[in-house]
């Protein structure tokens, strides 16, 4: 397992105020109509000032990677959500690899680690299998909302600019197969094996004739590392969320290829997911948890807030990363830094729209599935059995219920249906082994 990781402080409940005195206190100094101009419309003051008798404990430890989609955690601790629905002991602290993310939520709050976190929605699930984790012990986990669509982006080294590469990949094969036989070394680097940067980088590669591994070896990279580690050429493509492809860019080191959202328009993306254990010993409190995450998205997702959403990433606390490397595509105005300029992309990074916070079973199932197409899984691996356990839908239409979340913003059922892709390959829920015998390259187990 890679990355120590390291010893969380504790919280003093004594230096937390009371939830009705953080309602005095917050109306008194911003006034009563300036806190209730932060919450989403359809949500009423009645809803927000409900009393917060039963909740089992005010803590939660919740860990996050440097990215603009962990911004709904930012947002519920800058504005006081969390607070708000009485989780006044809640910690969002910062990881430095998906790998520590996994080692603290092993250990859990009570050991020094944490109790949930922004996370590759993957993730949970291999951890439950027992696919990432020490020994292959098993960590029940559960999903209980999705935090984003889109907003992640396959870039490539400036050394290839002239191929100017966007979702046809075909090209890059053939000059990276050059630069091998010259005897430099070669490789493209994503965040997880098995995460959703893995299986983006894969599939773009794929669709254009690249075997993973065999033509262009993989390498783990931490997101806020990427960047350091294009400059100085340590791989010729990546995988990542943002602010680090607008960065690269922004550096004059490399260009991007896509977003992700043109490989799969409207794609799931993070999740968040807490330890089983803590979810089911504070029911109560797990849904305070989520209901601040949930009006964090309907903030976020606000054209008129995307500016404020921005110099909140930004902060050294959470991003540490110039506002300005984050607003454009916020608002899905995307320069690939290759000539290639769109204003208003219909993919840009969603955090409420498009049901993107529902965990739809239906995404589950297609990254599980891709997760066997690359033998991180078993063929034989009873997915939809997995699923019925960590994907908690059921407890985020209690809090879309508690939050009088209005009725067309909740999805019918657990399945979006067919997917389509870029390449013209379909995904139907229902019978997932027609898309892997759809697929020319892969690595079955």
């Amino acid at each position: 397992m890679d990355d120590k990781p390291r010893t969380l402080p504790s919280i003093d409940d004594s230096a937390y105020q009371p939830r009705r005195t953080f309602l005095k206190q917050s109306m008194g100094l911003l006034g009563g109509s300036a806190l209730m101009s932060l919450l989403p419309a359809g949500l009423s003051s009645a809803v927000w000032a409900a009393g917060t008798d039963g909740l089992e404990t005010t803590k939660a430890k919740l860990g996050f990677i440097a990215l603009t989609d962990a911004a709904p955690l930012f947002v519920a601790d800058e504005l006081g959500l969390f607070a708000k629905h009485g989780m006044t002991g809640v910690e969002v602290l910062k990881q430095s690899s998906w790998g520590t993310t996994r080692d603290n939520l092993v250990l859990g709050a009570g050991s020094g680690g944490i109790d949930g976190a922004h996370i590759l929605t993957p993730m949970p699930y291999l951890m439950a299998a027992g696919k990432v984790t020490t020994n292959n012990t098993p960590l029940p986990m559960y999903i209980l909302a999705r935090l984003n669509l889109n907003g992640q982006g396959i870039s490539i080294s400036k050394e290839y600019q002239d191929l100017k590469l966007g979702t046809d990949a075909s090209a890059f094969k053939q000059a990276v197969a050059a630069k091998l036989a010259e005897g430099q070394k070669i490789a493209a680097a994503m965040t997880f094996p098995g995460g959703t940067h893995d299986l983006w980088l894969r599939y773009w590669m794929a669709a254009g004739g690249i075997e993973p591994n065999k033509d262009l070896p993989t390498v783990v990279i931490p997101p806020p590392q990427m960047v350091a580690n294009m400059k100085v050429g340590s791989m010729d493509a990546f995988c990542v969320g943002e602010p680090w492809n607008a960065q690269l860019i922004n550096q004059g080191i490399g260009y991007s290829a896509v977003t992700t959202g043109e490989l799969w328009a409207n794609h799931p993306e993070k999740a968040l997911s807490l330890r089983a254990d803590y979810v089911d010993a504070n029911p109560n409190a797990t849904r305070a948890l989520l209901k601040a995450v949930m009006e964090a998205q309907m903030f976020c997702e606000a054209a008129e807030n995307k500016e404020r959403v921005a110099e909140i990433c930004a902060k050294r606390r959470w991003i540490g990363a110039p506002a300005k490397d984050l607003l454009a595509r916020l608002q899905g105005n995307i320069d690939y830094g290759n000539g290639r300029v769109v204003e208003n992309s219909p993919h840009l990074m969603r955090f409420w729209s498009e049901f993107a916070s529902y965990p739809f079973q239906s995404h589950d199932l297609w990254f599980l599935t891709e997760n066997k197409r690359w033998g991180y899984l078993p063929r034989d691996f009873d997915s939809q059995a997995l699923i019925d356990t960590v994907n908690r839908e059921d407890i985020w239409r209690q809090a879309a219920a508690e939050l009088g979340v209005p009725a067309e913003q909740i999805p019918q059922g657990k399945s979006r249906g067919i997917e389509t892709f870029f390449d013209g390959k379909t995904f139907d829920p229902q019978n997932p082994q027609a898309y892997l015998d759809s697929l020319t390259i892969s690595s079955l187990a």
